[in-house]
């Protein structure tokens, strides 16, 4: 008999953004923050991975959080609480390295905060002093913000039209931190690329070591496909089995944001589509 994984629960964080715990208790035992699972829809469905939010092993339950973006996702979003999943397979990935490091700053920048989630909070319990700054555009697409402020020490929420917290961008915030006399041991930046790459600059120029999460590229999670190549330190790697973390300072960070501009279209022309069969009637599906 095929093993079916039950959503247990759903909630609609923002109207692009969901987030959803399954029952998946082999999964759930040995999630380590960092590790994604791949999870498809259904028998025809395509293969997506995604970052695990929170294990809880006593309730044999993982959450995901995830972007309305492309076909797979709408389809995903269609399902409720009492629906059934076809696949849910993991924990795959290298964990985060966590240790007792002193100072450390997370960044997390929108989606991201959900995956900078675990890896605070991992932080924290191991000991270290936790910055967690979160990023997002608006103060209506704020998500996590209590789950946030219980994984670390001090939360700093961030908004790029000043509209709730720091006004600015996620690197405003650290630099303020750090010149105001903060002295962080390590950093660790999860969310888009380009938020990921200027936060690797500013803290090259303070030399604090710094953890990046290249979530953003990956497609099938087993390293056959390619499409999460990177060059690390003039190496290449693949971020579904090597990563998702590298060190920032030598990820090639202009080579992946060219790569990954290529699936945008197709991104959007499976979004369109499934707006298509779903019977929107202002595309001529």
């Amino acid at each position: 008999m095929h093993q079916s994984y039950e959503i247990v629960v759903k909630k609609t964080l923002t109207p692009e953004i969901s987030l959803i715990s399954v029952s998946a208790p082999l999964v759930a035992a040995k999630a380590k923050a960092g590790q994604f699972i791949i999870l498809r829809v259904d028998e025809e469905g395509e293969r997506i991975p995604l970052t695990i939010s929170n294990a809880d092993v006593e309730k044999g339950l993982v959450t995901v959080v995830y972007q309305k973006i492309g076909g797979t996702t709408l389809a995903l979003d269609q399902l409720q609480q009492g629906d059934r999943l076809h696949d849910f397979v993991g924990p795959l990935g290298q964990p985060t390295e966590v240790e007792n490091l002193g100072r450390v700053a997370v960044l997390g920048g929108g989606l991201g905060c959900a995956i900078a989630l675990p890896v605070a909070k991992a932080l924290t319990e191991a000991g270290n002093t936790v910055d967690l700054i979160g990023g997002f555009k608006t103060k209506d697409i704020v998500i996590l913000e209590d789950e946030m402020k219980n994984a670390c020490t001090d939360l700093h929420i961030c908004t790029d039209d000043g509209s709730y917290g720091y006004n600015g961008f996620v690197t405003g915030k650290l630099e303020e931190l750090i010149a105001s006399g903060v002295k962080f041991d390590h950093v660790f930046a999860i969310g888009p690329l380009m938020m990921m790459k200027f936060a690797c600059k500013l803290t090259a120029k303070y030399n604090i070591p710094t953890t990046v999460s290249m979530n953003p590229i990956m497609i099938d999670g087993t390293g056959m496909c390619g499409g999460c190549r990177l060059t690390v330190d003039g190496e290449v790697k693949f971020a579904c089995v090597d990563g998702p973390d590298f060190d920032g300072h030598k990820v090639d960070f202009d080579e992946v944001i060219a790569r990954n501009a290529t699936y945008r279209e197709f991104e959007a022309k499976a979004k369109e589509k499934h707006a298509c069969r779903l019977g929107g009637g202002a595309m001529n599906g």
